[in-house]
């Protein structure tokens, strides 16, 4: 941004706050007209008149109002950026909101939050377990986890990426040594199938990566349709069927030999997983602390099993 930009702005702000360009001259310690030049440079700049001039007062336009709500989010994000890099040995402290999907966050950010919560003794931490997405302005969120989504973030929002999920099917050892390892997909779309039911009704299908390494997703028979992600793991350690499942949702049952994955080279990737913060927020040493923490999350889990 050219310096003149800058320094036009501040009279401005200083004419609509006093109310006269002599008011805004006095505050500024500069003359009146010098206040009207710079605001008139403003207006010749932008091709938009900013102000109605009268013998008593200055009024905004429409154009003006909109520029200058633009103004001051500049300046206060300016004066906040300015306020932290002064104090950046402040210890973090103070009240943090952070937002995250239930399941995932139950089993892979908590293990993070316990040290991280530890190790800065000043934080308030507010943790919301949600699996819609939430308006991190409207609701307070400083920092939210994310699993999928898409399409062109706000200019207002940073955004982190983090991988993706890697999705494998799998299925307890008892039920495969009894009903046998599938070896192709047409085998495996002859076992039990244990599918994941949306908040809708619908099942959700099976995703498969083709011969020629396309995605194609697939609906299947099922013996169960599940509306929890919790039960379905259960249901598949028990021995009922064949699921398809993210990694980090399964990654102790594997650890442990209670899963097993089956057809690991039909393994397709799953949704992203992201931090989004406010980026006016981002120099904030909480914020800042929470993002470096967050950066080791695993999303893809036990992919290499």
């Amino acid at each position: 941004m050219h310096d003149q930009r800058l320094k036009d702005i501040v009279p401005f702000v200083a004419s609509v706050e006093s109310g006269s360009f002599t008011a805004a001259a006095a505050r500024l310690h500069v003359t009146g007209s010098a206040i009207s030049k710079s605001v008139s440079r403003l207006e010749a700049r932008l091709g938009s008149r900013l102000l109605e001039r009268t013998t008593r007062s200055l009024q905004l336009t429409d154009a003006g109002t909109a520029y200058y709500q633009t103004c001051i989010r500049i300046m206060e994000e300016l004066a906040e950026a300015e306020s932290v890099l002064a104090a950046q040995r402040i210890i973090p402290s103070g009240r943090l909101r952070l937002a995250v999907p239930n399941t995932y966050g139950r089993l892979s950010v908590m293990p993070l939050l316990i040290p991280f919560c530890q190790q800065n003794p000043e934080l308030e931490l507010s943790l919301t377990f949600s699996d819609r997405f939430l308006d991190l302005f409207e609701e307070g969120i400083d920092v939210a986890v994310r699993i999928g989504g898409g399409g062109t973030l706000p200019a207002s929002l940073g955004c982190k990426h983090l991988g993706r999920e890697k999705m494998v099917f799998c299925a307890a050892p008892a039920y495969l040594d009894a009903h046998g390892r599938p070896q192709t997909v047409e085998e495996l779309l002859q076992h039990r199938a244990i599918l994941y039911e949306r908040v809708d009704g619908s099942v959700k299908p099976w995703l498969f990566i083709t011969e020629d390494n396309h995605l194609h997703w697939r609906t299947v028979p099922f013996r169960m349709a599940l509306g929890d992600v919790d039960a379905q793991v259960q249901a598949v350690c028990a021995g009922l069927g064949v699921a398809q499942s993210p990694t980090w949702l399964i990654r102790d049952q594997l650890a442990r030999g209670e899963l097993e994955i089956v057809l690991p080279e039909r393994q397709p990737d799953g949704l992203p997983l992201t931090l989004i913060w406010p980026r006016r927020k981002q120099l904030l040493p909480k914020v800042d602390a929470l993002l470096n923490a967050l950066s080791a999350l695993d999303i893809a889990g036990l992919a290499s099993t």
